[in-house]
């Protein structure tokens, strides 16, 4: 029973920080929007400062927001039932959202500059912007290559997995670090009268979407490194039943489902053949849902 209470108690903190994220998120949309509307000249697509403001706008909600919850999404209690398959449907949906909204920022501003011969690409925001637009793509079609479609070979897919993960996260990480420094850029260029060092209005709304921005990336990360709300083997295993007719295959569904979380499991899959093994099981019981 104690076992229980600390699950649930784990459950609804896990529901807190998701709702705080999802909050923080939802509120830096809003003040991108509100900045670019009240404070900037809205929105257009006709070379003008208004075609600009599509850049902050569509990275906050696609580069940062949409892409943070592309990376809990497997996190999330209640999709532990669904099939592996149709969360990583999900995952790499957001992610291509986020990827096509982070495409036509950039549009947006190269168009800008060319209107008004601005040079490009000659600031560090926007070589380490381009750099984590170019590197997501990859991460994204390297994904869909290995990940999610089933050509790939079993141990492939083992050594790519932490990798994926790594790279994921410090994308993130990058983009949120580069949109720190394009909205203070933006700032310091567009604050004339008064200047941005005499905190206008605008300035302090834009500070405080910055710190909104470090605050969900921060929450995005904590939900994504703790290893006790990662997605159990032993709900893959439910899956597996059927498949693992072998006495090993049997032995290993029967080790993930007894385990209570990821680490016992892994100490008790201890052989690389056994692991092997169950993530055969696991990719064919997926095949077996499509």
């Amino acid at each position: 029973a104690r076992h229980g209470a600390r699950k649930m108690e784990d459950y609804k903190r896990f529901l807190a920080l998701l709702a705080s994220t999802l909050l923080v998120g939802f509120l830096s949309v809003i003040l991108s929007l509100v900045w670019v509307f009240h404070y900037r000249e809205g929105l257009s697509w006709d070379g003008s400062s208004a075609e600009f403001n599509w850049h902050p706008v569509l990275i906050i909600t696609g580069f940062v927001f949409i892409q943070g919850i592309a990376i809990i999404v497997y996190r999330l209690p209640w999709t532990w039932k669904c099939s592996k398959l149709l969360m990583k449907f999900i995952h790499a949906g957001l992610n291509t959202i986020a990827m096509i909204l982070a495409i036509v920022s950039m549009v947006a501003v190269f168009e800008f500059h060319n209107a008004k011969n601005i040079p490009n690409m000659y600031s560090l925001h926007s070589w380490i912007g381009l750099t984590a637009v170019i590197f997501y793509s990859l991460q994204l079609l390297l994904g869909f290559a290995v990940f999610l479609l089933p050509f790939a070979p079993v141990h492939l897919r083992v050594v790519l997995m932490p990798i994926h993960v790594y790279s994921g996260l410090t994308i993130f990480a990058t983009v949120i670090a580069t949109a720190l420094m394009g909205i203070t850029e933006k700032l310091i260029f567009s604050l004339e009268n008064p200047k941005y060092s005499a905190s206008p209005p605008e300035a302090t709304l834009v500070n405080c979407l910055g710190l909104l921005l470090v605050i969900f990336g921060s929450l995005i990360l904590w939900m994504a490194s703790r290893p006790h709300w990662k997605r159990p083997p032993a709900e893959n295993a439910k899956i597996l039943r059927p498949i693992a007719a072998t006495p090993e295959g049997t032995e290993v569904e029967s080790t993930m489902t007894n385990s209570s979380n990821a680490e016992k499991s892994d100490l008790r899959i201890n052989t690389e053949a056994a692991r092997k093994q169950n993530i055969k099981f696991d990719e064919a019981g997926q095949r077996s849902t499509m």
